[in-house]
């Protein structure tokens, strides 16, 4: 039986030849806990006395019904201390993470188990089912054109609204149908007159209608469908370095004039302003010329280190 106990707790020897009393330490959670396990004179383990120390009986806090039915259950001394480690495994919640859109922290107590965490991410799942069938929606029936790949924790979306013009918008994921954190992207002459319908229809939000038909509403627009238009409609190249994509940010820059509305890289149209002689910033705002049609452009610095 010594030879049992040994492999399951190397620290905890035994103190006799019979092997009725074992001293020393069971380590749990990287931790060394005092621990004398006091056998009767006829080795019955159901008898058996547990002497710790006070760290360990924090630990145990909880647990001591497990215990004793462990002790009448255990087949040996070697046994009952793998069943005892087992309890003392979950004294600590365990780490959990999981692709959300919201912070997940596991609410645990001695009596705690696997199933209720299971039972804890189902709750989560559920309560979340309503923001992700909005997003979804718009994953369907819209093109997106940031990110490229949402992932299920991820709350923006940038959606085309026509040729380099776009709103990007950060749903909360607690109240996704509440009016959303939004923005326009485009060149001045485009986005003005839908920030005009946004700020004069907002009041219109209906909590009881989906995110993406209170955004038609609001803005007064269909959005390109995916069964009518391809997705190149609305990817123009970064008309300084010729590349749609520049590592995971896409042109969002439009020169303002009409006749030319080219989109730039942020990152691109910056080292391009910097470069010109003619340029200048006042604060974050650097003013120069579109590198194609030479009429004034600006640049609204966004704290980004490119």
């Amino acid at each position: 039986m010594s030879e049992g106990v040994l492999t399951q707790c190397p620290l905890l020897l035994p103190q006799d030849v019979r092997g009725r009393v074992y001293d020393g330490f069971i380590r749990a959670q990287e931790k060394d806990f005092r621990l004398r396990v006091i056998l009767p004179t006829n080795l019955q383990l159901h008898n058996a006395r547990l002497e710790c120390s006070w760290q360990l009986r924090k630990v145990l806090q909880g647990y001591q019904h497990i215990v004793k039915q462990r002790l009448q259950q255990s087949a040996d001394l070697s046994s009952f201390m793998m069943e005892l480690k087992t309890i003392l495994y979950p004294y600590k919640a365990p780490d959990c993470c999981a692709d959300l859109p919201v912070a997940f922290s596991v609410s645990w107590t001695p009596q705690s188990n696997i199933q209720d965490i299971y039972n804890q991410v189902l709750s989560t799942l559920e309560s979340l089912k309503v923001f992700w069938d909005a997003l979804d929606e718009i994953d369907r029936k819209t093109w997106v054109l940031e990110p490229e790949k949402p992932t299920r924790s991820a709350t923006m979306r940038r959606i085309a609204i026509g040729n380099n013009v776009s709103i990007t918008i950060d749903v909360d994921p607690r109240h996704p149908t509440m009016f959303p954190e939004s923005y326009f992207l485009g060149a001045d002459h485009v986005v003005q007159p839908l920030k005009d319908k946004l700020n004069s229809n907002v009041h219109l939000w209906d909590p009881e209608v989906g995110l993406l038909q209170n955004l038609k509403d609001i803005l007064e627009i269909d959005f390109p469908s995916r069964s009518d238009f391809d997705k190149s409609d609305f990817t123009m190249d970064c008309g300084i370095c010729y590349a749609y994509r520049l590592d995971s940010a896409i042109p969002e820059q439009v020169c303002d004039d009409p006749h030319c509305a080219q989109p730039f890289h942020q990152a691109c149209l910056y080292e391009w302003l910097k470069g010109l002689p003619s340029s200048r910033q006042s604060f974050n705002i650097i003013y120069g010329e579109c590198p194609y049609c030479t009429k004034p452009i600006t640049l609204k610095l966004l704290n980004k280190p490119f």
